[in-house]
């Protein structure tokens, strides 16, 4: 057995060498982590430290799965945590590193005629909102954002495919909160996408508070073994980077107009090697 994981082990550094560039981090991430900021206040910073360079992929938290997937990416940081535990389970990523959090947000008209403001279940939100046939606009791009969503709407009993009043975008949180505002909808974003545009929109904040709308964002490192590729270095340094007091407090620090977007866990960790 410890000949096998011997060369097992010399194998995987062989073909990691051959196809993975040493200096560059191939990293998937979510339009929250771009749309908001953070990913251009981090990259730089975990840049110079480490000597790495960051090539970076802004998208939803499927598809950055699916780069995973395919071999695609050295390090995910996303935001979907069953699917992210379905990811590790199929043995294409090691394990799963909560970074940070923040929550979900349902927003809408300045009228509301659904009525929701204030209301602290999303789930009775989302109900008045199917009810009143009131505009809401989705991601629809199975990303963390979306997956939520259709979770919601799951465990309030509502089918919104093919209503006239859901309008699917397949865009980013960015340009569907524009066509939230544009059209003057409700959607459900992540709360520092709003922050970070809600200036730039004609929307107001109204259903908060529903511990259904935590969010989490986790690092995970492609698994070297299933994807030889991978350059398993760079991921680890990057995910112990985030851990590490230098990057938490970055990203506690982190404000938009005064308000924090992010939460993070504040741990010390170090991801060991596979």
């Amino acid at each position: 057995m410890r000949i096998y994981h011997s060369l097992l082990v010399g194998l995987m550094c062989f073909y990691s060498a051959a196809f993975a560039d040493q200096d560059t981090l191939r990293l998937a991430t979510t339009t929250s982590t771009a749309n908001s900021g953070l990913l251009d206040l981090l990259l730089p910073t975990f840049e110079a430290t480490s000597g790495y360079a960051v090539k970076a992929s802004a998208v939803g938290t499927g598809a950055a799965l699916r780069m995973g997937r395919g071999g695609k990416v050295d390090a995910l940081l996303v935001h979907a945590p069953t699917a992210e535990q379905k990811f590790i389970e199929a043995g294409h990523g090691l394990t799963r590193h909560q970074v940070m959090y923040n929550d979900f947000v349902l927003v809408g008209p300045p009228d509301d005629p659904a009525q929701i403001k204030g209301l602290d279940d999303v789930v009775q939100a989302l109900v008045r909102i199917s009810a009143e046939r009131a505009l809401f606009v989705s991601r629809a791009d199975d990303s963390g954002t979306n997956k939520k969503e259709l979770s919601l709407w799951r465990e309030a009993g509502v089918d919104p495919y093919g209503a006239d009043w859901y309008l699917e975008t397949g865009s980013g949180m960015a340009a569907t909160l524009e066509l939230a505002g544009t059209r003057i909808g409700y959607t459900l974003t992540d709360r520092g996408t709003w922050l970070a545009r809600r200036t730039q929109l004609s929307l107001r904040l109204l259903a908060v508070g529903d511990k259904r709308l935590h969010n989490p964002y986790a690092a995970i490192v492609v698994n070297p073994v299933k994807h030889p590729e991978t350059n398993v270095d760079a991921a680890e340094a990057f995910v112990n980077w985030l851990l590490s007091s230098e990057a938490q407090g970055l990203i506690r620090e982190f404000r938009v107009d005064g308000e924090q977007l992010f939460i993070p866990v504040l741990a010390e960790k170090s991801i060991p090697h596979p």
